[in-house]
């Protein structure tokens, strides 16, 4: 806890870390708080509006009984099962329990289409997969492709000749289980982060990811946790921004979440979710916060403590955040691949609107050259995290390259550009490859390329990110027509819809133009920056 008069300089050089040898998140997210009370783990509000409430104790119990389905079925440590379920119990339930048997988990987004999935799954391994009817539909089709997935479970009923039931497995599963005993090191989690070359890579996190995440989740949270805290946030648990800047976190401290799925954001439900569950802890992406900021009169709430990250919020946004939430909004910065490794905190320090934050206590961060070199005040670099640092991947899955290619020496490269000022706060410049940042997601443009290529109207296609107001950037589509096609308005929303359905709708180009030819250097590559410039010259 921030004692009264501790300066940033003081808690940085005074913290030091404490990582057990054998470690298991789940262990300590869930078993360490059964058999205290029935204590509170989770409210789940549900999209009819109906409430439920679960404590450690119940989930410890669900997540015994459904570890021991899973290793009746055959999985066992090191199996990747993959989770394709929105924000819910059943969700925090199959995360528990893998993690418990040692397997890894890779959290998949449900409104990614069969593309997407097929490729996460196809990379991974996966050897299970859990999710609803909705969303195993779109699986069972891809399964001749998918040899190494054996298992379908689902947690709605789902198809009876190709699944699993949830409910059933819990029920006849055995009511105590013993924790595989893992190392701090080994893995526990494949999330997919952005391709600019090529396919999606799966970053692969130890255990010891959430003791990482923890520093950052109290800087920003102001003392976290306190008595009454209760978070929540409209980021999905597919991602690493609701798992371990959320949920995972919340639960190491014994604090309660709140689960509700939207199927789109609504910034009015949102003020009156906060307000009727008493929310005190959010993290808001920056994309929520405009949408907030533009709701008239909206209910009133009492949060304690508002984090953001992934788009800078400018000083007009925390302005608000004071006069309407009466706060200060803590932004922060991280990637998949080391998270929240920078972050301002308003009782900590004064919060320089726009900036990045400074390291949070426990990461070595700096800007560095193209040798690896620290960089000083005002000279431009790469944000980069030393190595060892308990909040670092461990590797990208199979990617043995891309992982080398991410470091110089021990540093971790992020691929953002910045700069240092000289009180030591991070200033964005821009990205070092051609990462699209939109609403908050990271959109590779390697993906969103071959499956615009998959159209039989498209010849070539070439992905940019252009400035957004509301979404900082959005996807547009350069694509060079097949021989004998003509551009209309019609095709580009055909076309629009092909990658909504077969990828995500995050990823579709909002943007579409039909070019004659697509600049290319003289090896054949796509010359992306040339298109970007195009769009931001005037």
């Amino acid at each position: 806890m921030l004692q009264p008069g501790d300066s940033y300089d003081e808690v940085y050089g005074d913290f030091r870390w404490d990582i057990p040898a054998r470690y298991n998140i789940g262990v300590d997210v869930c078993d360490k708080w059964a058999g205290r009370g029935d204590r509170l783990a989770l409210i789940h509000e549900t999209a009819q509006g109906a409430v439920e409430t679960y404590s450690f104790d119940r989930l410890k119990s669900l997540s015994d009984r459904f570890a021991g389905a899973l290793r009746r079925l055959g999985v066992g440590r090191g199996d990747r099962v993959a989770i394709l379920l929105a924000q819910g119990p059943e969700t925090a339930v199959v995360h528990i329990a893998a993690y418990k048997l040692g397997a890894v988990v890779m959290p998949l987004f449900t409104l990614f289409g069969p593309d997407a999935l097929e490729h996460r799954l196809a990379d991974s391994g996966a050897k299970a997969i859990v999710g609803d009817a909705e969303n195993l539909a779109k699986v069972t089709p891809l399964l001749d492709r998918l040899p190494a997935l054996e298992i379908l479970i689902s947690t709605d009923g789902g198809d009876g000749a190709a699944a699993h039931d949830y409910g059933d497995l819990i029920e006849r599963a055995p009511e105590h289980l013993v924790a595989v005993d893992t190392a701090a090191e080994d893995p526990a989690m494949i999330v997919y982060t952005s391709g600019t070359t090529g396919p999606p890579k799966g970053a692969l996190h130890a255990h010891r990811v959430l003791l990482g995440h923890l520093p950052g989740i109290q800087t920003h949270h102001e003392n976290f946790p306190q008595a009454g805290d209760l978070c929540w946030t409209p980021a999905d648990w597919a991602w690493i921004g609701g798992l371990l800047n959320v949920v995972f976190p919340a639960w190491h401290f014994g604090v309660p979440v709140l689960a509700h799925r939207m199927a789109k954001f609504d910034a009015a439900r949102a003020f009156e979710l906060i307000a009727r569950h008493r929310v005190r802890n959010c993290f808001l992406p920056p994309t929520a916060l405009k949408l907030m900021r533009q709701v008239e009169n909206p209910v009133p709430v009492s949060l304690r403590s508002v984090g953001s990250g992934g788009e800078s919020l400018g000083a007009e946004l925390l302005a608000w955040g004071e006069d309407a939430l009466g706060l200060t909004i803590n932004e922060f910065y991280g990637q998949t691949e080391a998270n929240l490794i920078l972050s301002n905190r308003a009782g900590l320090m004064p919060v320089k609107a726009g900036s990045m934050g400074r390291p949070v206590p426990g990461h070595v961060v700096a800007v560095v050259d193209e040798d690896g070199a620290a960089l000083g005040p005002g000279e431009v670099g790469q944000v980069a995290v030393r190595r060892p640092d308990p909040v670092m991947f461990l590797n990208y899955w199979n990617d043995a390259p891309a992982t080398a290619a991410k470091f110089i020496g021990d540093w971790c490269l992020t691929g953002d550009l910045a700069h240092i000022d000289t009180d030591g706060y991070f200033w964005f410049v821009g990205r070092n490859d051609d990462v699209i940042t939109s609403a908050g997601y990271r959109i590779g443009p390697a993906e969103i390329e071959d499956c615009l290529m998959k159209h039989p109207a498209v010849a070539m296609a070439a992905a940019v990110g252009v400035p957004d107001e509301m979404r900082t950037e959005i996807v547009k589509a350069f694509i060079v027509l097949a021989p004998g096609v003509a551009g209309s308005p019609e095709l580009a929303r055909q076309i629009q819809e092909h990658v909504k359905s077969q990828l995500a709708a995050h990823e579709y180009p909002r943007a579409v133009e039909f070019v004659a030819e697509l600049p290319l250097t003289a090896t054949g590559k796509i010359m992306r920056r040339v298109l970007r410039d195009r769009e931001t010259t005037p």
